[in-house]
């Protein structure tokens, strides 16, 4: 016998399992199920066997309940023995073919948060990341919309609300652009100008003051953007035509080195007049690599110079005529004289020593000495004044009343002795050696140019007044236009087509200015006219000086890099990106950039 008193838990799960085992397979008729309670005595109770053996009876109310559990393991137990079961006979293959699939997945995963999806960056955006911050601009155009009815229906109560109210909404925005940036009053101005608005137009809605009202608004809008984008050109333009205090230091420093001589100073000349008789062979040599440069800016020249001479093989055999004008013509020759490019050679001359440029020969110097264009540029009733609203300030650059800028349609008056020269910008960065150039086949053209067209930009059409039919008659407004700023000249062609010649003909018939603007790209675009041989791509890459958009990598594969348009590297307006491309060639050793510019950092 069992001794039921001690271990009344142990027979109860004991008889349970027994039933459990004897009640498979029988009849679904009524059973007696003895057990025994905590206090050892012995209990009775009927029950069927579908009853027992479903899940059901773990919960049934008869069954009492300290032997729920003891069924519930049991029955558990029996489940779990049965799955392991089915488990080990998984077919082993099977399973190493899954786990390889799993490793190869986990391999190529990456947890590499892409793009604007990045939800840690301060940036991150979803689609409507600016929507309250619009609402919020909505709701005080509105608003002012509101006040101004208030303020006409003499409401003064609601009008100081939506006053009150537009004032916080703009404080609560401040410089915010995204949701984000938004502090947390923010919500809650939107919600309280919300009710203000609410308010109002239960008050003063009507559809055709409203409508007035907005009409006003947009057309005042619409001058003050006309004003500001106005303004904004005349800035800029000044900012980039003005010359920038350490280079007008430099020009100063360099000016009193040339004509109050110390002692270093006497030496640089003792220097550069034992080699002027071998320079002035090479100035002359055609068998030389020759560059025609036309600056009035130290600086810029000197790193066109410098950068070139880098890459250059035999930097020996390179030869660079640089013109300037009176003012900077002791700057730009002290410079060269104290910064030789050895072993290049280089030689400045002064514009003014030309005799052979006067008003009754070149057409451009007579025009810009006429009264008509000064009056065009100096007088502020003139047509095309900043204050009479004329938007075209680019063409009123004084660079374009100074005769350098001119000075590249006189080739083979200032070179008459070469059969072919290479015309550099001094805004221009030299990356490769150049003397390649010289072996390129122009195939009978005078100017070897990198083309400018893409799609539609930069054609004919773009520079020249079609309208006109001068213009109409003899050019093709799509055909495609090509850059100034690193140009090959077939010096022996250009004689042979007399293309100064084409050029003074043009000239004179744009004396009013109605066939071009003045500028030098419309009439070299008119003189070379199907005499232009279009350069591969990778010499010349545009656009560093007004575009900052321009491909690095084609920036890093041009042989010249040119800073056309206002941001020039040597002003604070610069593009910082591009920058460096010509810094690295500024001499920073020399004494007077040093004190020039390194004051002002």
């Amino acid at each position: 016998m069992f001794p039921l008193r001690r271990r009344p838990g142990f027979l109860a799960v004991v008889l349970l399992l027994l039933l459990f085992l004897s009640f498979q397979g029988m009849d679904d008729a009524d059973k007696t199920i003895a057990y025994t309670d905590q206090d050892g005595r012995i209990k009775l109770f009927k029950v069927t066997t579908t009853e027992f053996l479903s899940s059901s009876i773990w919960k049934n109310p008869l069954l009492p309940k300290d032997t729920q559990p003891l069924a519930q393991t049991v029955f558990r137990r029996k489940r779990k023995e049965d799955r392991t079961q089915e488990l080990l006979q998984v077919d082993r293959e099977a399973e190493l073919n899954m786990r390889n699939v799993a490793t190869d997945r986990s391999r190529n995963f990456s947890n590499k948060v892409r793009a604007s999806y990045n939800i840690w960056r301060p940036g991150f955006h979803h689609t409507n990341t600016d929507s309250t911050l619009r609402l919020m601009k909505d709701q005080i155009i509105m608003a002012k919309v509101y006040a101004t009815i208030a303020h006409s229906q003499k409401q003064p109560d609601l009008y100081v609300l939506l006053m009150t109210c537009i004032k916080q909404s703009q404080e609560g925005i401040g410089d915010a652009h995204m949701d984000y940036k938004f502090d947390l009053s923010a919500l809650e101005r939107a919600k309280a100008i919300g009710h203000a608005l609410s308010s109002a137009r239960d008050v003063l809605y009507n559809s055709g003051e409203v409508s007035r009202r907005l009409r006003v608004m947009l057309q005042s809008t619409e001058l003050n953007i006309h004003s500001v984008k106005k303004q904004n050109s005349f800035l800029v333009q000044h900012a980039a035509k003005t010359v920038p205090m350490p280079l007008h230091c430099l020009h100063m420093q360099l000016t009193t080195d040339y004509h109050f001589r110390d002692g270093v100073v006497k030496e640089y000349f003792r220097d550069a007049a034992l080699k002027e008789e071998e320079d002035k062979a090479k100035r002359e040599d055609r068998s030389l690599y020759h560059y025609a440069i036309f600056s009035d800016n130290v600086l810029a020249a000197s790193v066109v110079v410098r950068s070139t001479v880098t890459h250059a093989k035999e930097p020996e055999k390179h030869v660079f005529h640089i013109v300037t004008d009176r003012l900077n013509f002791a700057a730009m020759t002290m410079w060269f004289i104290s910064n030789p490019p050895l072993p290049a050679t280089v030689h400045v001359e002064n514009i003014d020593n030309f005799k052979w440029l006067n008003s009754s020969y070149c057409s451009v110097l007579r025009q810009l000495e006429s009264a008509r264009l000064k009056e065009y540029y100096f007088k502020a009733h003139d047509p095309s004044s900043l204050s009479d609203g004329n938007e075209n300030l680019k063409y009123r650059n004084p660079k374009y009343l100074s005769m350098l800028n001119h000075l590249r349609f006189y080739m083979p008056e200032i070179h008459p002795k070469f059969d072919k020269i290479l015309f550099l910008d001094d805004d221009v960065v030299v990356q490769e050696d150049l003397t390649p150039l010289w072996d390129v086949d122009l195939k009978g053209m005078v100017n070897g140019a990198f083309e400018t067209c893409k799609e539609s930009f930069h054609r004919f059409n773009t520079y020249l007044n079609f309208s006109h039919p001068k213009i109409s008659e003899n050019f093709d407004p799509h055909a495609c236009g090509w850059a100034f700023g690193m140009n090959m000249f077939d010096l022996k062609e250009w004689k042979k087509q007399n293309i100064t010649g084409i050029c003074h003909y043009w000239q004179d018939l744009n004396e009013d200015r109605k066939l071009w603007k003045l500028d030098t790209l419309p009439p070299g675009l008119i003189t070379f006219y199907n005499l232009t041989y279009p350069l591969n791509r990778t010499w010349h890459v545009l656009g560093l000086g007004y575009d900052p958009a321009v491909d690095l990598v084609e920036i890093e594969n041009a042989a010249v890099v040119h800073y056309n348009g206002n941001y020039k590297p040597w002003l604070d307006l610069a593009i910082s990106k591009y920058k460096p491309y010509w810094s690295k060639y500024v001499d920073l050793d020399n004494s007077h950039i040093q004190r020039c510019y390194m004051s002002e950092q």
